[in-house]
């Protein structure tokens, strides 16, 4: 079982995002999380060759690790997965970059 570690990329009143980290420090996924009044819902993006019994392992400790000790009393854990890669991280910034090149 690898050893997962979260590093939060962002936090509101009412949701956070986190990286995932395996043993090695490579990024295996990201987890969105969103608390409302009685239910957390969730999106779970994880690395293509993940198995579903790699997937469910995960879930159960994002809910200990991270969902428990926020100490809502929640109804429900709801989790969207998505399986794939990922092709970039896009921002603004690159985008104006860009636009100033194609003009020139």
């Amino acid at each position: 079982m690898p050893d997962y570690r979260f590093e939060r990329e962002c936090r509101t009143p009412y949701s956070e995002v986190y990286a995932i980290t395996s043993d090695s420090d490579k990024i295996v996924g990201k987890i969105n999380l969103h608390f409302a009044t009685q239910v957390v819902n969730a999106m779970l993006c994880v690395e293509e060759d993940m198995t579903t019994d790699d997937i469910r392992e995960l879930i159960t400790i994002i809910d200990e690790e991270l969902v428990l000790p926020a100490d809502l009393v929640r109804d429900d854990f709801i989790v969207t997965v998505y399986q794939g890669r990922e092709i970039g991280v896009f921002s603004d910034e690159e985008f104006e970059e860009d636009d100033s090149d194609d003009w020139n």
